[in-house]
């Protein structure tokens, strides 16, 4: 294929190519030839030019095909243009001259058809360069079409319409002459001919103005004539035509020459004319009144259809503004045509007028207007609605007929206003509350209409209200109850009421928010006494009889929490309404007349009504006893089946649609019941399903019962251009699936209006829903039949299809075929097996005669129903028979029909027994397929062959891949070959199916760059691009999913520079439907669906090229999208887009593509989404925050600035206008996703002075910079009408408040960034704690509000006031509990709403007493600062909010506690297990009902952690003293809970009693969550329970409370280990430490305090004789489990060896405190540990020397070896370095650590001072020997003498003074005061200097032995004087260590230790001359030395004496000492001494 892509053919190449592939090889040449023309010069192409046409004119005579002659006329079209222009009429008579060419051999159409879509390229790019030679042209074409064949007259309506479009004005001679020829071929036979004539009579429209004149009528009604027997793309382009026409007519775009007398039409005459088609249809006069006469109606549905459509195109050609100006006049002509006497002759014509007319208003109101504009028409629709209601009543009381044609007015309008409603959500609540409108009361007025389509549709209107209002649900109920109850004599009233009473209880399935739980028991009653009084009046029976069982059905929705409660009597209903045994049953066949018997079904029909919904919605319900309980019902309900044929034929027709609709609902209820339930009457009920299968009069339509039973690849083929479900007109065009039977409307079963969906439920007839009933029955039924009766009923349904004939025979086939499917179905999904062969075959014999039907439907029935079978039998020998067969009969049959069935059963046959695994049964079908695929006599025949060869593909995965090369050609040459898509569109899908699933064979091998390989590629391009160039949409969406496969294997083969512009291209559509997309759903969803997945990896990439695409390519109508494109990007169309959208999956894809693109250009493009966002956020045309503007100036006048933010609410949205609020919330959605990017991105984006230093270095952007626009939008969204959008923008305000709270302001230091929105802030909450407020939006408010105050953003007082008071109002509505007088929501609403109001006072309480914390110590920091500064002045003024936060709440903290603990109390009980349930109060608790108790429990679940970490500061901050702090001292009334706070005098608890229950509480509930915490997204809720028991242990009380509870001690330490091992957070390990700690602490006071209590009472003089206390008792033994010491010790152990794993000898192969191996391993394998890591280990510790206190002397030495062990265990790897930079927290600690084991009590005991001793010495041995490292130095040398210091200061004598770990102490020190390093000799100066001073040192060892080397150290310091402050520091400390030696020496040897000090000082002493030259050290040591002999001087004058005596020149120098020091005081005291006597060199000197 290289070898192509050449500007000129390679004609040698070419030539050596077979004929197919030299058809690929010319396309892949014209392909490459298209794109490079215009790239290339154009001085090479005219020098080329000749030869290039030559080769093209060359292909134009070579027959090619469909694809390549479109190609090679874009081709040659643009050679024209790029190269010589002149030469191109040559070309046209080239073409003419084949065009009349008489020429009528099969090869000669190919080329004369590429000739004429060569023309309409060459006008269509040379335009008026042609122009004289166009005549010629557009004569000739018109000639050919009175000879062409269909293909002809295709290609040239296409060619005319592209000459018109190249031509534009200039075309103006022949358009008379097109539009002659254009009228024959709108109503040609074949169906493209029509699409392409349609086309261009739409062209030609543009510039023929008489089309939309003069012609207008006769226009019309050809347009009609086209709509007869259409297809579905033959109405949407004739309707397009039409509409356009009828819109030009109307609003002319050009000026037109008026006519003698005429005028401009108006809407009515433009109306006049559609519905005159709509009545009459396209026929003439005479023949329209011919059938007049007759009284039957000749307008198809084709045509009713088309018009519709049209009226469409019509208006949305206007547009929207002229929409909302004439919508008026434009309704009154909707409803005038709905009220026609013509259009509603039949029940399905009047079905089918109300379904166009309803489709017109729901498209155009739903489309084109804003949500402003839909208020105003819900206006204009209740206006008419009023005027029919009073015709109605009028016509009623004359009994008038015309009052049935009045409902469908009323019917239309009701579902139109209920849809305007339901898609304006809350934003219509002003519409609603409007007492000048009256909605409610217009719509509530219809439930009395005579009619019962009209009751039901406004029940259905009333329905939409609440589904988008839920605060009207309860009113509205209430309401429509009480009038039903007054008016149940009316039977038009009981019917309405009770219609709107269950609709409005099927819309409480889509309010979350629920109605309150007793409107449950109020429909109860209201269905009971409709039942009990519908015997009392014959009247209305019927209607009280059939709205009881309606209103018991509907309640049923509601769910287990409310029919849970009322089950007992809706079971007593249900069996009162069936006799009490079947025998009773039999009895009643003798009595009753035809009145009774219609009443008596009809009842029993809504009874069994109700159980199918108690079966569906409250199955859980429905236990053992109460099966038990209607078992004698559906006994009786089955056996009456056999009777009803008696009692049809008795009473005739009267009663045979009541035994219709009862033989349906019992099927229905059978089809949902197991089997087993109704077993006794099987055979029976069998007979009677076969009855009605093979009957006289079943009621069937294929295209409604059979696609579900069809396979979904198989379907796709078999409804190509019928299916209706994927296209934006199915509303309208599923009545052309009907057949004869009509479409479904609500009346057909009132019993729908209460289901799920949010449309319009649009039940079928009786009769055919029954169809479909018993073939779902059947198909339950038969799997429970013995093989026997199972061959035996097949046999049966067999022969009865061999007798019926005909139609009937027909009929009755697809009935069979799909109930045996069915059950196939059920026998193969549970591998039951079907039986032996006397079952297999009659029934392969009932499937193959199905696949042999001229019905394509019932052969993929019949396929997939032998799939089934095959699965069922589950039998290799027989799948293997069934194919074999299957292959006989492809060969052996001749007719297509069979052999097409048989090819998809071929196929089929493997698809549910794991696919083909054999190669060779792989190669048999295939081998067979293939020959049949290029069968070109039967296009039927070779369309389900490739789609059985792409099934084959599915199934055999891998073992395809041999067999994909020919496959691959195989489709490319059909492609290439194949007739025109439009005449074979089944064809050109089944390949491109089978291209897709070839792309999937392939998968990711299509990387690979291999030959073979490049050329698949190649070949997988080339199809998809043949596809993509199809004008057949369906196949374009087909192309776009290869391409998308393609690039799921293979992205960078693939060109997105060429495929988004394309991908765009087919996205937008720029003809007359302005502001809409492509007319074609699929495609719009294949578009949406591919940018997605390129999105996903390539997102900036697409957004370019789609941008490119707008700019590049010029349009002549500039679409919406167009436009916003241009401007805001493919991102911002798309939001359009979505704003439009409908179906579910479309939009869902939009959403995700917006995601993928804002996740991967958000940071990059970061002010372009937050505009395009706040755009569609600000495009809607009105806002709530007008009103929220004037609220905030009137309450903040004094601000000016803050309000100029909200006056600027009014500016434009930029390129979108009026987008319904659920895009709005989308964009508020995309803001917090960009915040949420940013906070992972940059940190400069949270920073404003760091986003402000780098904006000036670089063109980067911030969020922290687009802060303002944030809040707006966040203020926008949170104070608009639409509820979801208010809790968007609450959300984003939230998210705002959280991310900046802590970003300072850099221009005032001090104050946050967020501290200028304080008013946007505030007024933003405020509307959400208005009396009306939604509870939801209200509690999402209240965490907002907690949120901004606990932020500590406000730093004034009066600020944080404002959301104060918006709390402080929500306490008070919520403290009434749940004594509420009218309640509009469920009970659990009131609990959701209560909870948030008590979490949101939780967390700013909690952050108050944080604050105050802090700010004490703040305060007494710097009372200290001042103190020791002598006092100092403050500025007086008014205090910080911060530190004045707790004052706020504490007013209201009595009334907070309550709430808080009684909340934990409900939270409590709620988490109790389900085996506790009846320990649950009866009427429920404080904040929730018994019958709600599921909706509350995910709003505890959420909220208990920060009440419960409040109420533990509470108690904290009271100590737990309980002051008298009654419900009567409150300023507002309070719930009584039972946490000891009733106000019964009867039941007083005492203090203690309710300490020990608030305590309880709150342990429990921490003990319960930390026992099992569910997931990671409970972190914070694991640390509110920790800092919960962390405030309570701080107390004494419950401290003691803990101490005293050893058992609950320890399974508190349980708990705290296993969150230690399952929780890595270091915040949560460090504060379980912290509360271990508590804890351990707890048992020691209580220890101490039994210690304590026993001396007191048994006296000191006993204490040999006092009990032991602590853990160990006289035993020592601690029992696992039961010991606290021993759960500790676990603990901390967990955390020391995973801090540090070399402690343990089994992880570090060895002894942790010995070396390990070579000398410096050690060393090396230790990491340092960080700063948490060290503190973590560092409270283990601490915790560790707590734990031998709380033991008996018994147990401490059981725990001691332990605790040293892991001490000395630290402290040797803290030698050896592990502690790093960090680790000084660490050695502080163990260092503590080992001084509190060392000094406790419990070493001097006597019952434990010989064991302490002995394993104290072996610690001590232990630090000794890892001091020991020979020749390597230790880490840190002076932690290690410390620890051995502590031992010598706190250990008993006996430890130290031992041999030889005294020797070694003492070897230990002098090696430390030889060492090197200054550091480490001061400090071994320095302890030393407590050595001496202990009385270990005292003893005299350490004085003799390191007393010399003190000496010898400090006498050595006059020849090295010190240089450095360390130096000077350590000589400072050994003098201090030598002075502590002389005052710890005896008395008697004192004078002579003095006397070497003394000298060693004056030996530090310079004189004068030294002096001035010496270092700065050694001048501090001479100023120090003499000061300190000055000191000691006078303590020893004797000595001092005798030295001076003895010592001259110590004298001398001590004396010039002096001298000097006094000699430079007296020169200080001088000021002039020291300039004169100090030269400036003396400075220099000193100073080096």
């Amino acid at each position: 294929m290289e070898q192509a892509q050449t500007l000129l053919l390679n004609e040698e190449a070419c030539g050596q190519l077979g004929e197919h592939q030299r058809a690929e090889f010319v396309y892949e040449w014209l392909r490459f030839l298209k794109k490079l023309l215009p790239t290339t010069d154009r001085a090479d192409v005219k020098h080329k030019q000749k030869r290039l046409v030559e080769q093209l004119q060359a292909v134009l005579t070579g027959s090619p095909g469909p694809p390549t002659r479109r190609l090679l006329a874009q081709c040659l079209a643009l050679v024209y243009r790029y190269g010589d222009s002149l030469s191109a009429p040559l070309a046209l008579d080239r073409c003419s001259d084949i065009i009349r060419s008489k020429d009528d051999s099969p090869s000669a159409l190919p080329t004369r058809l590429a000739a004429i879509t060569c023309v309409g390229a060459l006008y269509e790019q040379l335009g008026r360069l042609l122009i004289s030679s166009f005549r010629e042209s557009v004569g000739t074409l018109l000639k050919a079409v009175k000879s062409a064949e269909s293909q002809g007259r295709y290609e040239i309506m296409l060619s005319m319409e592209r000459i018109l479009r190249g031509l534009g004005v200039s075309a103006v001679p022949c358009h008379r002459d097109i539009y002659k020829t254009a009228r024959a071929c709108l109503t040609d036979r074949s169906m493209a001919v029509r699409c392409a004539t349609a086309k261009c009579l739409l062209e030609l429209q543009r510039e023929a103005v008489f089309l939309w004149s003069s012609e207008l009528e006769s226009m019309a009604t050809l347009c009609f004539r086209a709509f007869e027997g259409s297809s579905y793309d033959v109405r949407v382009a004739v309707s397009k035509l039409l509409g356009t026409l009828m819109a030009s007519a109307l609003e002319p775009k050009q000026p037109v020459a008026p006519r003698p007398g005429g005028r401009r039409m108006c809407l009515e005459e433009v109306m006049e004319l559609l519905s005159v088609g709509f009545l009459r249809g396209g026929v003439g006069f005479l023949r329209a009144s011919g059938d007049m006469l007759k009284g039957c109606s000749s307008v198809s549905r084709d045509i009713r259809v088309g018009i519709t459509q049209a009226c469409v195109v019509f208006v949305s050609a206007l547009g929207g503004a002229w929409l909302e100006l004439n919508f008026p006049s434009l309704l009154a002509l909707l409803l005038e045509l709905a009220s026609h006497a013509r259009a509603t002759q039949t029940p399905a014509d009047g079905a089918c007028t109300r379904r166009c007319v309803s489709f017109v208003l729901r498209t155009t109101l739903g489309t084109l207007l804003g949500e402003k504009a839909q208020v105003a028409a819900a206006k204009e629709i209740c206006r008419a609605i009023s005027p029919q209601k009073k015709a109605s009543e009028a016509c009623a009381a004359e009994a008038n007929p015309e009052v049935y044609l009045n409902q469908h007015v009323l019917v239309c309008a009701l579902l139109e206003l209920g849809s305007l409603i339901q898609g304006l959500g809350s934003t219509a609540t002003p519409l609603v509350q409007d007492s000048s409108i009256g909605l409610l009361d217009s719509v509530i007025s219809v439930l009395f209409h005579p009619s019962a389509s009209a009751r039901l549709a406004a029940a259905w209107c009333l329905r939409c209200v609440a589904v988008a209002m839920p605060a009207q649900a309860a009113v509205l109920l209430d309401r429509c109850a009480e009038r039903l109850t007054a008016l149940k004599s009316c039977p038009e009233a009981v019917a309405g009421y009770s219609a709107a009473v269950a609709a409005l209880l099927g819309a409480l399935q889509h309010c979350p928010l629920g109605i309150p739980h007793s409107r449950g028991k109020m429909v109860l009653e209201l269905s009971e006494d409709l039942l009990r009084s519908a015997t009392q009046s014959s009247r209305i029976s019927m209607q009280r009889a059939q709205g009881g069982w309606l209103l018991l059905a509907a309640l049923n929705t509601l769910g287990p929490a409310v029919v849970g409660d009322l089950l007992g009597r809706q079971l007593l209903l249900l069996r009162c309404a069936f006799p009490p045994s079947v025998r009773e049953l039999e009895a009643e066949l003798r009595r009753g007349d035809c009145f009774t018997w219609q009443v008596t079904l009809d009842g029993r029909a809504g009874a069994l009504s109700a159980l199918k919904s108690l079966l569906s919605f409250c199955g859980e319900l429905l236990t053992d006893e109460v099966w038990a309980r209607l078992q004698t019902p559906l006994s009786c309900a089955v056996a009456l089946l056999n009777h009803l044929p008696t009692v049809v034929k008795s009473y005739g027709n009267q009663v045979k649609n009541a035994a219709t609709l009862y033989r349906l609902r019992v099927y229905e209820i059978l089809v949902l019941l197991p089997p087993e339930t109704y077993t006794e009457g099987l055979g029976s009920l069998l007979r009677q399903l076969v009855c009605e299968l093979t009957g006289e009069n079943p009621s069937c339509c294929g295209l409604l019962l059979l696609p579900p039973l069809c396979h979904p690849t198989d379907l796709t083929l078999t409804l190509t251009g019928g299916t209706t479900h994927d296209t934006d007109q199915r509303y309208i065009e599923q009545q052309l699936q009907s057949g004869s039977l009509g479409i479904g409307t609500l009346e057909y079963d009132p019993f729908s209006i209460f289901q799920s969906s949010q449309e319009v439920p649009a039940p079928v007839p009786a009769s055919t829903a029954l169809t479909h009933a018993t073939i779902q029955l059947f198909g339950v039924i038969f799997p429970q039949l013995a093989p026997p009766h199972r061959a035996q009923t097949l046999e049966q349904l067999g022969e009865a299809l061999r007798q019926l004939k005909g139609a009937r025979q027909q009929t009755a086939h697809i009935l069979v075929t799909s109930a045996l499917c069915c059950a196939l179905k059920a026998l193969g999904s549970a591998r039951a097996g079907l039986g032996g062969e006397e079952v297999c075959k009659p029934a392969r014999s009932l499937l193959w005669g199905a696949l042999e039907s001229p019905n394509g439907l019932l052969r993929c029935v019949a396929a997939e129903g032998s799939a089934r079978l095959v699965q069922a039998v589950n039998d290799p020998a027989f799948t293997a028979s069934m194919t074999m067969a299957s292959v006989d009969k492809l060969k052996a049959a001749r007719d297509a029909v069979s052999r097409a069935g048989h090819a998809l059963c071929l196929a089929a046959l493997q698809r549910y027994s794991g696919g083909i695994s054999s190669s060779q049964q792989l190669a048999t079908s295939v081998g067979v397929l293939f020959p049949l695929a290029q069968d070109t006599s039967s296009p039927e025949l070779q369309t389900w062959s490739v789609h059985a060869l792409s099934v084959l593909m599915d199934l055999s995965g891998p073992l395809y891949r041999t067999h994909v090369e020919p496959s691959l050609s195989l489709v490319l040459r059909l492609l290439l070959s194949s007739p025109h898509t439009h005449t074979h569109t089944e064809m050109h899908l089944s390949l491109a199916l089978c291209l897709h699933q070839l792309i999937t064979a392939v998968g990711p091998d299509l990387q690979e760059e291999s030959d073979g390989v490049c050329s698949l590629r190649s070949v997988c391009l080339m199809a998809c691009e043949v596809l993509q160039d199809s004008q057949e949409c369906l196949l374009q969406a087909q192309a776009i999913s290869c391409l998308q496969q393609l690039h799921l294997f293979a992205p960078k083969h693939l060109n997105l520079a060429q495929l988004v512009p394309s991908l765009c291209e087919s996205l937008l559509d720029y003809s007359v439907l302005v502001n809409m997309c492509s007319s074609y759903l699929w495609l719009r969803r294949a578009v949406v669906a591919c940018l997605r997945q390129l999105a996903q990896r390539e997102a900036l990439e697409v957004c370019e090229h789609a941008v490119t695409l707008v700019k590049e390519l010029p349009r002549r109508d500039n679409t919406q999208l167009d436009v916003t494109i241009k401007e805001v990007g493919l991102e911002g169309a798309l939001f359009c887009l979505l704003d439009r959208e409908w179906d579910p999956r479309l939009c869902q894809d939009i959403r995700e593509t917006l995601g993928h693109m804002l996740g991967s250009a958000a940071t990059g493009k970061l002010a372009h989404w937050l505009k395009l966002c706040k755009d569609v956020l600000l495009a809607s045309a009105d806002s709530t925050a007008v009103t929220g503007q004037e609220t905030q100036l009137e309450d903040d006048g004094d601000r000016d600035d803050d309000a100029s933010v909200f006056q600027a609410r009014a500016e434009s949205g930029g390129p979108f206008s009026n987008l319904r609020w659920a895009t709005r919330v989308f964009a508020v959605e995309c803001v917090c996703r960009v915040v949420v990017l940013c906070e992972s991105a940059d940190p400069a984006h949270f920073d404003m002075a760091l986003a402000q230093e780098r904006r000036l270095q670089e063109s980067t952007d911030f969020l922290v910079l687009h802060l303002a626009d944030l809040i707006r939008m966040a203020f926008v969204a949170a104070t608009d009408h639409s509820q979801q959008l208010r809790l968007a923008g609450l959300q984003t305000l939230l998210l705002i408040i959280r991310k900046f709270a802590s970003v300072p302001e850099p221009e005032f230091p001090g104050h946050g960034i967020l501290e200028q929105y304080q008013a946007n802030v505030g007024a933003a909450l405020r509307p959400a704690f208005t009396a009306d407020a939604p509870p939801d939006v209200t509690a999402k408010a209240c965490q907002v509000c907690s949120a901004w105050i606990s932020s500590g953003v406000v730093s004034e007082l009066k600020d944080v006031r404002r959301v104060h008071e918006l709390l402080v109002s929500s306490l008070q509505r919520v403290q009434g509990g749940r004594e509420v007088p009218s309640l509009l929501y469920n009970e659990g609403t009131a609990a959701m709403e209560t909870l948030a109001v008590l979490k949101a006072w939780a967390e700013v309480y909690i952050v108050a007493v944080q604050t105050a914390g802090r700010s004490d110590a703040t305060e007494a920091e710097a009372d200290t600062d001042e103190g020791s500064e002598g006092g100092g002045g403050g500025g007086a003024g008014e205090p910080a909010a911060d530190a004045n936060l707790l004052r706020f709440v504490q007013t209201d903290l009595p009334t907070l506690s309550r709430l808080w603990l009684a909340a934990l109390q409900d939270h409590a009980l709620l988490t109790l297990p389900s085996q506790y349930g009846q320990q649950l109060p009866p009427s429920g608790g404080t904040f929730y009902t018994a019958e709600t108790l599921e909706q509350a429990r995910p709003h505890y679940c959420s909220s208990w952690a920060p009440i419960l970490h409040a109420s533990a500061l509470w108690l904290n901050s009271t100590g737990f003293l309980l002051a008298d702090d009654g419900p009567a001292n409150l300023s507002r009334p309070v719930t009584p809970t039972s946490m000891g706070q009733s106000a019964s005098l009867s039941n007083v608890k005492s203090p203690e009693d309710i300490n020990t229950e608030r305590l309880h509480l709150i342990l429990g509930i921490s003990v319960e969550f930390l026992c099992s915490p569910h997931s990671q997204d409970q972190m914070e809720n694991i640390t509110s329970c920790l800092q919960a028991l962390q405030a309570l242990l701080e107390v004494p009380w419950p401290r003691a409370k803990v101490g005293n509870d050893q058992a609950l001690s320890v399974e508190l330490l349980t708990v705290l280990h296993r969150l230690m091992v399952t929780r890595e957070s270091e915040e949560v390990q460090l504060a379980v430490l912290q509360l271990v700690r508590q804890v351990v602490c707890a048992a020691q006071e209580h220890v101490r305090e039994k210690r304590h209590s026993a001396e007191v009472d048994d006296g000191a003089a006993e204490k040999e004789t006092l009990p032991e206390f602590g853990e160990g008792r006289d035993t020592g033994g601690l029992v696992p489990g039961h010991s606290l010491v021993f759960g500790a010790l676990e603990l901390c152990l967990c955390v020391l060896l995973r801090k540090l794993p070399q402690l343990s000898p089994r992880l570090a192969g060895g002894s942790p405190l010995l070396g390990r191996g070579p000398p410096g391993v050690t060393a090396g394998l230790a990491t340092p540990l960080d700063a948490s890591d060290c503190g973590l280990v560092a409270a283990a510790l601490a915790i560790l020397s707590e734990l031998p206190s709380i033991c008996s002397p018994e147990g401490s030495v059981c725990v001691l070896p332990t605790v040293l062990y892991l001490l000395v265990g630290v402290l040797c790897e803290l030698v050896r370095g592990v502690g790093g930079p960090a680790g000084g927290p660490l050695v502080s600690g163990a260092l503590q650590a080992l001084r509190s084991v060392l000094s406790t009590p419990l070493s001097r005991v006597e019952k434990s001072r010989d064991a302490w001793s002995h394993l104290l010495r072996c610690a001590l041995q232990t630090l000794l020997d890892c001091g020991d490292t020979g020749k390597e130095a230790l880490a840190d040398e002076v932690t290690l003498l410390t620890a051995l210091t502590i031992f010598l200061l706190w250990a008993t004598p006996e430890v130290t003074s031992a041999e030889p770990l005294q020797t070694r102490l003492i070897q230990r020190f002098k090696a430390d005061l030889q060492v090197k390093d200054p550091m480490v000799q001061s400090r071994s100066f320095e302890l030393l200097t407590s050595v001496f001073q202990s009385p270990a040192g005292a003893s005299g060892s350490f004085m003799q032995a390191l007393g010399a080397a003190v000496v010898g150290y400090l006498r050595g310091v006059e020849n090295r004087r010190p240089q450095t402050q360390e130096e000077l520091q350590a000589v400072q400390e050994g003098a201090r260590a030598l002075e502590a030696l002389a005052e710890a020496a005896e008395e008697m040897h004192r004078p002579q230790l003095v006397s070497v000090l003394l000298p060693v000082l004056i030996s530090f002493l310079l004189d004068e001359n030294a002096l001035a030259s010496a270092a700065g050290p050694s001048r501090s040591l001479h100023a120090w030395a003499l000061q300190e002999l000055m000191r000691l001087g006078p303590q020893h004058p004797s000595v001092l004496r005798g030295l001076m005596a003895s010592a001259p020149s110590l004298k001398a120098r001590l004396e010039a000492a002096i001298k000097g020091s006094q000699e430079r005081v007296s020169s200080k005291s001088n000021p002039q001494a020291p300039s004169k006597s100090s030269p400036s060199i003396q400075l220099k000197t000193n100073f080096l």
